[in-house]
C-alpha cells in the first residue's frame, strides 16, 4: 500500500509511550518538543487507522470533515516545513485556534535566512505583531515569532 504522512494528536502527555509503540511497529514518525501533542506518522491508511484504534483514548488521527473516517493525508512539503519550524526550538511558537485554513490568507512567503530558513507560510498580524503562520491543512496552524520582512521572499503559488 502507498505510504503518506498522517497527523495524530497525542493526549495525556503520552508522546514517549506513543513513540515506543510506533518504534515497535516499525512505523516512521516525527515527534518534537515544541508542540509535543502533534506527531506525524508515515505509513499506509490501513495501518494508520489500526494504530489509532489500538491507541484509543491516547491519540486522535485527524480525519476529513464529513464522515470522519478517512484520515487526512498531510503533504510531504507541509511536514517538511513543520520540521523546519519545530527543529529551530525557538520560543514564541504557538498553535493557533480556529480552522487552520482561516490563517492561509495573503501571499505565500519563504524564509531566506535564520533559524526558520526554508519554511513557507503566510504573514498574518496576530496580537499587533506580524508573524509567519505555517498551515497544516485540516490539522493546525502554527505561528512563529516575528520575522523581519527582509528575510522573506514571495513564493509563486501554482494552482
Amino acid at each position: 500500500m502507498e505510504q503518506h504522512w498522517y497527523a495524530i494528536k497525542v493526549f495525556w502527555r503520552r508522546t514517549a509511550r506513543i513513540a515506543e509503540a510506533l518504534d515497535e511497529l516499525g512505523i516512521e514518525y516525527y515527534a518534537q518538543k515544541v508542540v509535543p501533542s502533534y506527531m506525524f506518522i508515515h505509513t499506509d491508511e490501513k495501518t494508520a487507522i489500526r494504530f489509532r484504534d489500538e491507541q484509543f483514548g491516547y491519540v486522535y488521527l485527524y480525519a476529513e470533515h464529513g464522515d470522519g473516517k478517512k484520515p487526512i493525508v498531510v503533504p510531504d512539503k507541509q511536514v517538511e516545513v513543520f520540521r523546519i519550524v519545530t527543529s529551530a526550538m525557538a520560543s514564541g511558537i504557538e498553535v493557533l485556534p480556529n480552522a487552520p485554513e482561516s490563517y492561509a490568507v495573503g501571499d505565500l512567503v519563504r524564509v531566506t535566512d535564520g533559524p526558520f530558513k526554508g519554511a513557507e507560510g503566510y504573514v498574518r498580524r496576530i496580537r499587533k505583531d506580524r508573524r509567519l503562520v505555517i498551515v497544516i491543512s485540516g490539522v493546525a496552524a502554527i505561528a512563529t515569532y516575528h520575522i523581519p520582512p527582509e528575510l522573506l521572499e514571495k513564493v509563486e503559488q501554482t494552482q
